[in-house]
């Protein structure tokens, strides 16, 4: 590491531990660039540096010819909850009519929406997307309906290549099968690698969309404990796949949903190794890999991956295009099974979105908009973690996330999430209860929030009622 890295990180720390123990409190100007490099005998951008990994954290904002100021509490008031410890059974699923239940009762748009899964359409240039969209219209080439089947459009494959490749991941663009949105890819990839009874590997607790899509195949599912923080416990998964025939195992790595756990690098590799140890493919489903709010991007699997056994699927629908419908997979050894299963099954994306988005990453406009983007997440997640330590219970355990938008809480055991739910319902809320998590509908008293929506009026007052609801519970 370098000594310029090593100061920043240096400053970094330093000034995060000032606003811990409450030396520097919210609302505090911080020094300015020059004050700092004075104080410190640093440059200008080592300073810019820490001061920028800081408001990626959501800690310090940026005034317009003001200056940095202290953001948001730390959130440290509440622990995290503990390892899951799911049920060691294997799980016939019959989770879609629940889960659709609650999905369906928080589609009202007026409904202020802390159990949705999306972020806000806002946050995406969605304008200057569509630009792109209607060039690539004015230009379609008839015969790119038959040279753009699958696996996809070339230079959206080469684009992505080289995203891969900057994250230390060398991805031929003939192993990437460009799909409808990610759900298509964790569909295609279960197809290929499992039949109906088959067991998979999932953890617990994990997106009900991949339970939905193992219950519509037909599968059976046993859940891996995990922590909130750090992931799915090897040691856990280890045990499961020794002692009973799993074909396939289901993860999100980075910033899962609904806990935002993050994977640690070590452990990481010894999972890529596990696997290939077993030959059971990984099947990545890795959405938000792109809104991490520190410095530096998670580690990427395929980077680990020497035997092809790693099925990394990923959407523009988290980080860029909601609604274009535009995902793809790495899918390793299997590349050439997916594409014959999307030829089958859906023939082909639509091939002018495949075409502007790749225009889009050509242009560069793409990491602008995406560091834009985690610094207005990193802001939006520190002031839920303030709302609700102000407005929760003092026993409830709360997780903060390094990234994606989903801050996972844990409840006093008294509260039934699902009875929340219908309360806030009631109240124009939406909240995601934790059963709809958990292929035993586990998690009863614990719920899931979105805060990948701006408006932080509706949302301090969503959680103030939230607060009240659970108080009376």
């Amino acid at each position: 590491m370098s000594e310029k890295n090593t100061r920043y990180q240096e400053l970094a720390a330093h000034t995060e531990q000032l606003i811990r123990t409450g030396v520097l409190r919210v609302g505090d100007k911080l020094p300015s660039i020059r004050q700092a490099c004075k104080a410190h005998a640093i440059s200008p951008i080592t300073v810019t540096s820490a001061y920028y990994q800081l408001e990626s954290k959501g800690l310090i904002e940026a005034r317009e010819k003001s200056g940095y100021f202290v953001r948001a509490r730390l959130g440290a008031s509440f622990s995290e909850p503990e390892m899951t410890h799911p049920a060691a059974a294997l799980t016939e699923l019959q989770v879609s009519d629940f889960i659709f239940q609650i999905l369906d009762s928080v589609r009202d748009p007026l409904i202020i929406p802390l159990g949705s899964s999306f972020p806000s359409p806002y946050l995406f240039p969605l304008a200057r997307l569509g630009k792109f969209l209607a060039q690539a219209a004015r230009k379609f080439d008839p015969l790119s309906t038959v040279t753009d089947l699958p696996p996809g459009n070339e230079d959206l494959r080469r684009q992505l290549a080289l995203r891969y490749l900057a994250h230390g991941a060398q991805v031929p663009p003939q192993e990437i099968v460009i799909t409808s949105g990610a759900m298509e890819g964790l569909n295609l990839c279960l197809q290929a690698v499992t039949r109906p009874g088959d067991l998979i590997a999932i953890e617990s607790p994990t997106f009900y969309a991949g339970l939905q899509a193992s219950e519509r195949l037909g599968l059976k599912v046993i859940e891996i404990p995990s922590h909130p923080r750090h992931g799915v416990d090897l040691n856990a998964l280890e045990d499961a796949l020794r002692h009973h025939p799993i074909k396939a195992c289901l993860l999100m790595l980075n910033f899962a949903n609904p806990t935002g756990s993050l994977l640690p690098v070590g452990a990481r590799q010894d999972l890529v190794d596990l696997v290939c140890r077993y030959d059971v493919p990984l099947i990545e489903d890795d959405v938000y890999a792109e809104l991490y709010f520190g410095p530096q991007a998670p580690p990427c699997s395929k980077a680990f991956d020497r035997g092809g056994q790693v099925m990394h699927v990923s959407s523009f629908s988290k980080c860029l295009a909601p609604g274009y419908r535009l995902g793809w997979v790495a899918a390793g050894r299997y590349a050439e099974r997916l594409r014959r299963q999307k030829l089958s099954s859906s023939l082909a994306t639509t091939v002018p979105v495949q075409q502007a988005v790749a225009e889009f990453l050509k242009h560069g406009a793409y990491e602008n908009h995406l560091r834009s983007l985690r610094r207005k997440l990193a802001s939006q997640e520190a002031e839920l973690a303030d709302v609700v330590e102000r407005f929760f219970p003092s026993e409830t355990r709360m997780v903060r996330p390094l990234g994606g938008y989903f801050q996972w809480l844990e409840l006093p055991e008294r509260v039934d999430s699902l009875r929340l739910h219908q309360a806030a319902l009631a109240h124009g809320i939406s909240i995601a209860p934790g059963p709809i998590f958990s292929a035993q509908r586990e998690f009863g008293n614990y719920l899931r929030l979105n805060f990948g929506h701006p408006d932080a009026g509706r949302r301090q007052e969503a959680v103030e009622t939230l607060g009240r609801l659970i108080a009376r519970s």
